[in-house]
């Protein structure tokens, strides 16, 4: 005996718009990736004004060592965090994918403005090196921006859309503290506020 297959479209339809609408609610992962690098370069932030400004002890040369440090501590960090999120196993949505792609873009935007730096100081000396130095923490506040601009977007969220224009805010009032000991604790307030804050949020809310 055979038996039809009674099919509703309209049905079908809806179903399918409310998995989309669920997908767009779903959690963002990868929120302790953010909140990892917020806390581990607003510490060293933190160490690089207590060095440049006299606070402690220590030799400038030391602060490309607390850099190397605090990258290390990262990448530690990342290689946890991605193994903890592959075994989660959660359905991955589009926004979330996006998300991830642009942050990913942007670590390795950064990565590459870095070693272009470094380049820089190799080919035109120590004078140019030091003007790329003290571009590096607004460049990377507009990466920052990118990053929470696309995943406002993706979310649909006006609460990452103002993180996006406090980070883009934040690069020209890194610049104007340029030569000052400030501009790295006005760094440190800056990754601490607009990554390592909101990354703690969005890992709390997704436990919840």
């Amino acid at each position: 005996m055979m038996t039809e297959k009674l099919e509703d479209p309209a049905a079908d339809i809806a179903w399918m718009r409310r998995l989309a609408e669920e997908g767009q609610r779903a959690p963002m992962q990868g929120a302790s990736i953010l909140f990892g690098a917020g806390l581990i370069y607003g510490a060293a932030s933190l160490v690089h004004w207590a060095i440049i400004s006299g606070a402690v002890g220590l030799d400038t040369s030391a602060l490309s060592f607390v850099w190397l440090g605090a990258t290390v501590l990262f990448l530690a960090l990342l290689v946890v965090a991605l193994a903890a999120i592959k075994r989660a196993g959660r359905v991955e949505t589009s926004a979330n994918r996006a998300s991830g792609t642009a942050w990913a873009s942007v670590g390795w935007g950064i990565f590459a403005m870095s070693t272009s730096m470094a380049v820089l100081g190799l080919r035109m000396g120590e004078d140019a090196a030091l003007v790329g130095a003290a571009l590096i923490p607004s460049v990377i506040m507009v990466f920052y921006g990118s990053g929470w601009a696309v995943t406002a977007a993706m979310q649909r969220s006006r609460t990452l859309w103002g993180l996006a224009v406090a980070s883009f805010a934040a690069a020209p009032l890194l610049a104007a503290l340029t030569g000052t000991a400030e501009q790295y604790l006005a760094y440190a307030a800056a990754l601490f506020l607009l990554m390592a804050l909101p990354g703690f949020l969005l890992m709390r809310a997704a436990r919840g």
